[in-house]
């Protein structure tokens, strides 16, 4: 039980249903499908829907998706992969050709064709009840009429005006005579609402030909890129349902989608700590820090050398997640000193350095189907090219590839980026109890891993393991949110890391505990988000 002296909040209770989100209208919205009498998959893309319009920094349906779900009464959890490919002509001699020497975030070559729309309606007719057409409703509303910018939004919106301004069509879109609209601006985007009745009459052919296509490729050959409808036409069928990969975990399986997202990396972090005592001094100690750290780095160190499309190149997922792997990881890890960056073994730091935007979100409903759903445009306002006529904003997840020839990761035609954004699922004894998610781009297996230690092995609250200060490891320095006490930092820096304070926090991030012994559900929201879990 909280200290109800101290600031903070309470999580969420409920027996009926429940959503957690970034947003207090999305979660709304999820709540208002459930009791119309669609189901947790229903709700989970009716909220999406709606922060695809009002939190247009994070994302959008011209960004990517993926999905974990279990089906009420299964014991099978299963996965969606939405996340688009390169265009067939994208090859590192062409984007030489034009001049590249590095993939440019806010170029055209980093726009990948989007999979949201195919992953929700392939989502949506295998497992949901109620049509698109009615789940994007709310969504419609809030492009039409306007939503009211709120705090967090206002913040990340700021932080992307100089890439809003290098494209025209975003500026006047976006903008108010070069800066971003003020806090609480009641904000309207009726081309995306237009684009959205589309899709809720004809689904993802909306999206995917016909005139809101030709205007994303328009736009895209414009700014240089090779799109082509056909390559749209074929990005209609890229969502695909995949086998998830797990880890048991303190009497637990902890699930996530397989490459060419990170969330392997989320199981080597929970695998090596999993062979280690919990830390005497607690979740706030800097030995829990330190075994933290080390761990990432490891799972970085691994990340930047094998994780990419695993239809296009083999990715160890197996060995990496092997017990005598993480075994040998966990007996690297010293309590009394950091390793240098010469002593860790392998490739050095990621060059994806800045933190990214997404919106994670789920739901549970009354009978228990468990949803845990992310989407995102990678970075703020993705890559900032704005498809105008359709009011669609285009991701840059193709920033995410490299050109050196030979690279795990070098981009190729319709090949997958290496992707950030994992949904994640707790399993116990054949049921779910967790559908869980932190967003933050590359900071996600960090994020997860040190929510799930603080709730599952220091026995936090849901709300108290989402809110618990959070560091991460980035390009040789350790990157410290200012709650985690100065002490602390000393210590950790005595132990040889170089910690800095960031101006941003880490993430965000929602869960849901299903509690079956009790019969309720306990859900929490990030105060790093605007958002908020609620049940009924």
């Amino acid at each position: 039980m909280r200290d109800f002296h101290l600031p903070g909040r309470s999580a969420a209770y409920g027996t009926n249903g429940m959503a957690a989100t970034s947003m207090p209208q999305a979660t709304l919205a999820a709540l208002d499908i459930l009791r119309a009498g669609g189901n947790a998959m229903d709700a989970a893309i009716a909220a999406c829907a709606v922060q695809c319009v009002i939190e247009p920094a994070s994302t959008g349906i011209g960004g990517d998706n993926f999905c974990l779900y279990v089906p009420a009464g299964s014991s099978k959890v299963i996965a969606m992969n939405g996340s688009g490919r390169a265009p067939a002509a994208a090859t590192p001699e062409a984007l030489r050709a034009a001049g590249m020497t590095a993939m440019v975030n806010t170029s055209a070559h980093s726009v990948t064709v989007p999979g949201a729309v195919s992953a929700w309606e392939a989502l949506n007719k295998a497992h949901g009840r109620l049509g698109l057409d009615r789940i994007v409703q709310a969504a419609i509303a809030y492009a039409e009429e306007g939503f009211a910018i709120s705090p967090r939004v206002a913040s990340d919106w700021e932080g992307s005006v100089g890439k809003l301004m290098k494209h025209p069509a975003s500026a006047r879109r976006f903008l108010r005579d070069g800066e971003a609209p003020a806090l609480g601006t009641r904000f309207t985007q009726p081309e995306l609402a237009k684009t959205l009745r589309a899709i809720a009459a004809k689904g993802k052919k909306a999206f995917y030909e016909g005139e809101v296509a030709a205007d994303i490729v328009a736009t895209l050959r414009a700014a240089g890129g090779l799109h082509t409808e056909e390559d749209f036409a074929r990005g209609a069928d890229v969502a695909e349902f995949v086998e998830p990969i797990s880890i048991k975990w303190r009497g637990m399986e902890v699930f996530q989608c397989p490459p060419n997202g990170v969330g392997m990396h989320v199981l080597q972090i929970l695998g090596t700590l999993g062979n280690l005592e919990t830390p005497a001094g607690g979740p706030g100690s800097a030995l829990r820090y330190h075994r933290h750290i080390e761990a990432a780095r490891f799972a970085y160190r691994d990340r930047d050398a094998f994780l990419a499309d695993p239809s296009q190149v083999d990715v160890p997922v197996e060995k990496l997640l092997s017990p005598d792997y993480l075994k040998r990881l966990a007996a690297a890890i010293r309590d009394d000193v950091a390793m240098t960056e010469a002593e860790l073994p392998g490739p050095g730091e990621s060059d994806l350095k800045k933190h990214k935007d997404t919106v994670y979100l789920c739901v549970v409903d009354k009978d228990g189907n468990a949803c845990s759903f992310i989407n995102s445009l990678f970075e703020g306002f993705g890559s900032g090219i704005l498809a105008e006529k359709a009011g669609v904003m285009l991701q840059n997840r193709g920033f995410g590839f490299r050109l050196q020839e030979g690279h795990v990761n070098c981009i190729a035609p319709n090949k997958r980026p290496l992707h950030t954004i994992i949904p994640g699922m707790v399993m116990k004894d054949g049921q779910a109890i967790m559908p869980y998610g932190v967003m933050g781009g590359r900071f996600q297996p960090t994020g997860q891993s040190l929510f799930l230690t603080n709730h599952f092995e220091f026995g936090m609250d849901v709300q108290e393991a989402i809110d618990f200060p959070r560091l991460m490891p980035q390009d040789g320095k350790v990157q410290i949110e200012n709650g985690i006490p100065g002490s602390v930092v000393d210590q950790l820096n005595r132990l040889g890391h170089e910690c800095e304070l960031i101006d941003k926090p880490h993430g965000g991030g929602q869960a849901i505990f299903i509690d079956r012994e009790k019969g309720c559900l306990v859900g929490g929201s990030d105060p790093r988000k605007d958002g908020c879990a609620l049940g009924y």
